[in-house]
């Protein structure tokens, strides 16, 4: 179950060689082996127009919008609930503080 699974190896079969011999006295130019041709993929290609690139752009940056607004809102929820909280304490530390002196 979790040994991996690999694919078949397909047996690679001898490329012969079936050019002509060259004549004893001739000149055998040595041309450039042909490289190695791309496979052709199935899938459908996706071209841009100038007017979806456009689109493409303006979504982009109206999500970055978005998400800079909803973090810069949770920053200042945080501090400002920071911000409330040291209030709170300096206020009941100071009411703390008065009752002691009082009895």
């Amino acid at each position: 179950m979790f040994t991996p699974k690999y694919p078949p190896q397909h047996t690679a079969l001898p490329v012969l060689n079936t050019a002509p011999a060259p004549a004893p006295n001739a000149v055998v130019a040595n041309a450039p082996a042909p490289g190695p041709v791309a496979p052709v993929s199935n899938r459908p290609t996706l071209q841009l127009t100038p007017g979806s690139a456009f689109a493409l752009a303006a979504g982009g940056g109206a999500v970055v919008l978005v998400v800079g607004a909803v973090l810069v809102s949770l920053l200042l929820a945080v501090a400002i609930t920071g911000v409330s909280v040291a209030v709170c304490a300096v206020v009941l530390r100071s009411m703390l503080k008065d009752f002691n002196n009082h009895r």
